[in-house]
């Protein structure tokens, strides 16, 4: 009789190997997805929170506020009678030294490198201009800018009415006169965002006769950005 062998007659089996590569790609694409999702959260929460920080300074830190002028003083420097010809008629030029204060309330200082501009005018007339020169206002700081006033005298009389008009004001001691100026320049923020921006003025003041100077006086302040 054959013996018989007790392992000769199965079929080996074989346990199957569990696929670990495919296990640790699969959990490391996971871990890339969150945090490339985490990633994109951070960077649109500080997209947010840098937009209502600047909302938050242009309204309040960098909103532009209106500057203010005072006329601190005048001073006569200058006369000088003209002849003209072929139509013979006498005209004088005056040329008074003006200095303006200037105060800037902002955070941003305001350069004028081309200067400005003033038109003076007696009651509707135009009777003088002025070229201010270039400079600069500090930062929530104040500024003295001078100024050469050319008044052209005969333009008081320019007609009869306006020489009794002129008559009446010198007997009452004093002459009623606006100035209007504007002084294109730049304002620069910390020092690092600059801007264009123009400053307007218009001013309504008293001149005394016989003090030469200012008795009173009214200004209208704005800038435009």
């Amino acid at each position: 009789m054959a013996s018989t062998n007790g392992s000769g007659g199965g079929l080996p089996t074989h346990t199957a190997k569990p696929p670990v590569d495919d296990l640790h790609r699969e959990k490391q694409r996971r871990l890339r997805r969150r945090r490339g999702c985490l990633c994109c959260a951070c960077f649109l929460v500080t997209l947010v929170l840098l937009a209502v920080v600047l909302l938050i300074l242009f309204l309040t830190v960098l909103r532009v506020r209106d500057p203010t002028t005072r006329l601190v003083s005048t001073k006569l420097v200058g006369v000088a009678p003209r002849l003209t010809f072929p139509a013979l008629s006498i005209q004088l030029n005056v040329t008074l030294l003006l200095t303006v204060s200037v105060h800037n309330p902002n955070p941003a200082s305001f350069s004028f490198q081309s200067g400005g501009h003033t038109d003076l005018t007696y009651r509707g007339v135009h009777v003088g201009d002025a070229e201010i020169d270039p400079g600069r206002v500090p930062s929530k700081g104040d500024a003295d800018v001078k100024l050469a006033l050319t008044l052209q005298a005969d333009q008081f009389v320019a007609s009869a009415d306006a020489m009794a008009q002129l008559i009446s004001d010198v007997e009452a001691g004093s002459m009623p006169l606006e100035a209007s100026t504007r002084i294109p320049g730049r304002v620069a923020i910390f020092g690092v965002f600059k801007r264009h921006a123009v400053a307007y003025s218009d001013c309504s003041f008293v001149f005394g006769i016989a003090e030469l100077g200012v008795r009173s006086q009214q200004c209208s302040d704005h800038t435009k950005l």
